[in-house]
């Protein structure tokens, strides 16, 4: 007998909130879900008290951080997740998921490690890393927490950096020869990631990505190549790379996470699939 598992996703609309609803519905036998609207002033109102879990997504991200903006990350990104938390707890719900970043680690480049400390050097980074840190404190037997730390999430309709690599993509098909490794995650992958953490109960904190490393020519290449685009990658563009150095950086560089941790993530689709399922991809641009 499958016992039906009661799913409430605090904050609506968001990309990851909306794809991991949509998953879990595919098997409304096993999973019974609600959306929460976190800018509705009377969301506390909100009977928590039939969910067996809370994955709690609602926070800021894809805006520029200015020091006037800095106070409101805290605000939505900590305070939030707090207050959701303690009134989850006070309804007596066992399991929540708290939607972490990457970006608490600060780094940008690297191999991120079991042992590496989280030093946050954004607003955003600093605001999901205090919303751990407090969460934690509210963890009990009764009441388990589970971070999740994802590196750049994609698929269809993604915002975010993956959208904007992706339309430049398309534009130019010149590209410096420089290898690097990144941990990415497909999101349909993230979504069944979520499954399982309910199935099972786990709390901790999770590190979860797609189960090889991509560099950005091979990412560049594959959507260019589905598009039915030739792709022009050469030492002899190598030079673009010291014109902005850190820009270069954030495109080329290697980041990316050791498979340290002990929950693994299923795959159905291969990376150049996953690329295929993200992009606009029609009969014309299959042509030869």
């Amino acid at each position: 007998m499958i016992l039906l598992k009661r799913v409430l996703i605090t904050g609506a609309n968001s990309y990851v909130g909306t794809n991991v609803e949509k998953w879990l519905m595919k098997e409304p036998d096993k999973y019974y879900v609600e959306t929460l609207d976190m800018k509705d002033p009377n969301w506390r109102d909100f009977d928590f008290s039939k969910f067996d879990v809370v994955f709690h997504v609602a926070g800021i991200a894809h805006i520029k951080e200015t020091k006037k903006n800095r106070d409101l990350f805290i605000k939505i990104n900590s305070d939030l997740a707090i207050d959701t938390a303690n009134i989850a707890k006070k309804h007596e719900i066992n399991h929540f998921i708290f939607m972490s970043s990457m970006s608490v680690f600060g780094k940008v480049c690297g191999e991120i490690k079991r042992d590496t400390d989280a030093v946050p050097v954004s607003s955003y980074g600093k605001s999901k890393l205090d919303a751990e840190n407090r969460l934690k404190a509210l963890e009990d037997d009764a009441f388990k927490i589970t971070i999740l730390r994802p590196p750049l999430i994609y698929g269809r309709y993604c915002p975010g950096n993956f959208s904007k690599l992706a339309k430049f993509a398309l534009i130019n098909p010149f590209y410096p020869k420089r290898e690097n490794k990144r941990s990415v995650l497909y999101i349909d992958n993230f979504s069944n990631y979520i499954c399982k953490l309910i199935d099972k109960n786990l709390s901790g904190v999770f590190h979860p990505q797609n189960n090889r490393y991509v560099s950005t020519n091979e990412i560049i290449s594959s959507i260019r190549s589905l598009k039915n685009k030739k792709t022009i990658i050469s030492k002899a563009f190598n030079w673009t790379l010291a014109v902005n150095k850190k820009l270069s950086r954030k495109i080329y560089g290697s980041l990316y996470y050791g498979f340290f941790d002990d929950l693994s993530l299923d795959e159905n689709y291969t990376f150049l699939e996953t690329i295929e399922l993200t992009i606009e991809v029609n009969s014309d641009d299959k042509k030869n």
